[in-house]
């Protein structure tokens, strides 16, 4: 019974619209009267007169990732999501946020998401990137963000959504769905500059450093 269903959901390749809807007014009400929110930007880095950024966070920490942020820096950001069908899930409810997508990662129209994301960060558009995505390994990032940067010569941005008590899903990123009551911070470190021109080594020590800026604020 449990696996046909499961045979039947992997075949829907979109859900209908009012299925996002619904669901994203769940998360806005569950925020709202279940969770302690708090944001901690020491560096005053998300603030709207600062943009743009290529902004990126781990992926298992994406299902109140939107709702940390202000509307107005919502609406002036962009999410890279994988093409696949989960992508296709992540783009209709980050709709729902005012979040809009470019759909391609780095095995997928690299060449081509690559070119899209310039032009967005031209129009001073925040890029937001998950560098683990979409496949893993977890908390392992990929160079993705470090070309762009170095590309465009706009700052890549660590931001973390940490949660006191959580349900851990048994995907290959342990997404995190946290419990009622918890605490839930949203944190920016400090923007990061990557320099221009960089050689392939270059390119992967930038890599290395990112990450760990990344996971020193993801508790």
């Amino acid at each position: 019974m449990c696996s046909n269903i499961l045979k039947s959901y992997r075949k829907i390749k979109k859900l209908p619209s009012f299925f996002f809807v619904v669901l994203a007014w769940v998360l806005r009400i569950y925020k709202l009267l279940f969770l302690r929110c708090r944001v901690i930007d020491f560096h005053d880095c998300i603030n709207i007169d600062k943009l743009p950024y290529i902004t990126v966070t781990w992926h298992n920490r994406l299902l109140f990732y939107p709702l940390m942020f202000k509307k107005i820096f919502r609406l002036r950001t962009y999410a890279m999501i994988s093409p696949s069908r989960d992508g296709q899930y992540i783009t209709d409810l980050a709709k729902q946020f005012g979040v809009l997508s470019i759909r391609g990662s780095s095995r997928k129209r690299s060449a081509g998401v690559l070119n899209e994301a310039v032009a967005i960060l031209n129009r001073f558009y925040n890029v937001s990137m998950t560098p683990d995505g979409p496949r893993g390994p977890k908390y392992k990032m990929s160079q993705g963000p470090v070309i762009l940067a170095s590309k465009t010569g706009y700052p890549i941005l660590p931001i973390s959504v940490n949660s006191s008590r959580y349900w851990q899903l048994r995907s290959w990123d342990n997404f995190q769905i946290p419990k009622p009551f918890c605490k839930l911070q949203l944190v920016a470190g400090e923007s990061i500059n990557i320099p221009r021109n960089l050689t392939e080594t270059e390119i992967e020590r930038w890599r290395e450093y990112v990450e760990v800026k990344l996971n020193e604020i993801s508790i």
